[in-house]
């Protein structure tokens, strides 16, 4: 029994590895039926194996399905069907917009024949026979169930239903939200042995590998040969409808598969032969040419390519050229410099020269020399301190302008104060204590007055003022005067309302 044990252990071991290596499916890139970046548009806009119109715009980067513009439409399909059964696709898109709400969405497609590029469903056509897998960001059935992913098998015969998100036609489902994300969304569908899956990457890491189950469907029977295609649409609202890849497998059994490998081992073979007889007759051509041309020179191949050490001197030598047009253009402008430090120089040396040569002159017999010893162009000792003492004398002006400003405010503050404390039930336009205020207001502006016409007696008599910038007394006596009026105009004001609010007591 022992014995038996042992070895029904390795038999079970190999079934398992049989029935897992039978069951393996084999990938194949199909590059007829996919596009990515970069270099995903060529020169004149158009994209390889790949036809795209309505409001579709391709790029080097991307392909923009519908703008984020009101009522666009765009698609874009494969030229040729497939040759395939079974198949896998990952898509990264991106639906961008700046409103809470996008509209309408974007569909992938694979139908048995190509749809619209300005179609009623998702920017395609209605009645196809295939599958559309839709991803729907506008609720129309305002049931707050969207954005949704959900698939829709059609045979023809019946039409899209708007009014309910297409919920009742759809053979499974989920709800995630694909729009505004950090990073592309990608979408994987696998259709393989009459299984549907679509996994999904919500966009918010950029692990290509963070994909999360999003609904699987069996018994899902689809065109053995079809159309791939991505289609969107806008409506009221607007979003950015961008693919960025569509990369196609194809699947198959590994009986298969090495069928296909044999097939396409054949035609390489057929490929390297035909290769070699042009090669042959190539060098045919060119040996008869030999013969009837024999003054002509054979050309040899190997000048017309540059070798590894031409490529390397080259670009030695110009980087050499480029350092030594740089040193010329340092050395001109350094040149310059000195020539203008040279100028500075000698502009300086000239006018200290002639300063020099305006020195002060000899007397003449009978004649003192010039009180200030040089030209009439510096300021004197007595001018300067005649500026001094004026600036001082403004400034105790100010002084006393200050304090008498503080006072008046002083006196004012305890009037309101008075009339305050003072019980009245009788309103008047013009009080007593206002009449008072005002009196001692003229007063103290007539000093104000008296003591500025005195100073400026007392700056006129003792000569004018150099000419520097100062300010007037007369800007000054305006500044108070203002000052004054809006205390005044505000004490009255508040008295008023003062008066107005005791009729209520």
């Amino acid at each position: 029994m022992g014995n038996r044990r042992q070895l029904s252990l390795p038999f079970f071991f190999i079934l398992a590895i049989s029935y897992v290596s039978a069951n393996l499916v084999h990938k194949r890139f199909e590059y007829k039926y996919s596009f990515k970046p970069p270099y995903l548009a060529q020169k004149d806009g158009s994209v390889p194996f790949w036809e795209y119109g309505g409001n579709a715009i391709a790029s080097s980067d991307n392909v923009r399905i519908a703008p984020s513009l009101k009522s666009q439409k765009g698609a874009i399909w494969t030229k040729t069907p497939t040759s395939f059964e079974w198949w896998d696709v990952d898509i990264a898109f991106r639906v961008t917009g700046r409103g809470r709400i996008g509209a309408d969405g974007l569909a992938f497609w694979f139908t048995q024949s190509k749809g619209a590029y300005d179609g009623e469903v998702f920017g395609s056509s209605d009645r196809w026979v295939g599958l559309g897998l839709f991803f729907d960001s506008f609720d129309n059935d305002n049931k707050h169930n969207n954005p949704y992913i959900m698939a829709v098998v059609n045979d023809g015969t019946k039409n899209f239903d708007h009014q309910n998100d297409g919920t009742t036609q759809a053979i499974a489902g989920c709800l995630r939200d694909f729009r505004n994300k950090p990073f592309p969304t990608r979408a994987r569908i696998e259709y393989y042995q009459n299984i549907l899956t679509v996994l999904f990457n919500n966009g918010m890491t950029n692990n290509e590998q963070d994909y999360e189950m999003c609904f699987r469907a069996e018994n899902v029977y689809l065109p053995k040969n079809g159309y791939f295609g991505v289609s969107a649409a806008t409506g009221g609202l607007a979003d950015d409808h961008d693919v960025i890849h569509f990369l196609t497998n194809s699947l198959h059994q590994p009986g298969q598969f090495q069928q296909t490998q044999q097939v396409a081992g054949d035609e390489q073979q057929k490929l390297n032969k035909e290769y070699q007889d042009y090669q042959r007759k190539l060098e045919q051509q060119k040996a008869d040419y030999r013969k009837e041309h024999p003054e002509a020179k054979p050309e040899e191949s190997d000048d017309w390519f540059e070798s590894d050490n031409q490529r390397e001197l080259r670009q030695i030598f110009q980087g050499q050229s480029q350092i030594y047009e740089i040193i010329k253009e340092l050395g001109r402008k350094l040149d310059e410099v000195v020539g203008r430090q040279e100028r500075t120089m000698s502009l300086i040396s000239q006018q200290s020269s002639g300063l020099a040569s305006q020195a002060v002159p000899s007397a003449a017999p009978g004649q003192a020399p010039p009180p200030g010893g040089y030209g009439g162009d510096t300021i004197r000792r007595h001018e300067v301190d005649a500026m001094f003492n004026s600036q001082n004398q403004i400034m105790g002006v100010l002084n006393e302008l200050k304090q008498a400003i503080v006072e008046v405010k002083g006196k004012g503050d305890a009037i309101l104060m008075n009339q305050v404390k003072a019980p009245t039930a009788q309103v008047q336009a013009v009080g007593y204590d206002t009449q008072s205020l005002i009196s001692e207001l003229r007063d103290g502006l007539n000093q104000v007055k008296t003591s500025v016409h005195q100073v400026h007696q007392k700056l006129g008599t003792e000569g004018n003022c150099p000419k520097v910038s100062c300010v007037s007394m007369t800007s000054i006596l305006v500044i108070v005067a203002v000052q004054l009026a809006i205390i005044l105009g505000y004490n009255i004001y508040r008295d008023a309302k003062e008066s107005q609010s005791k009729k209520f007591y």
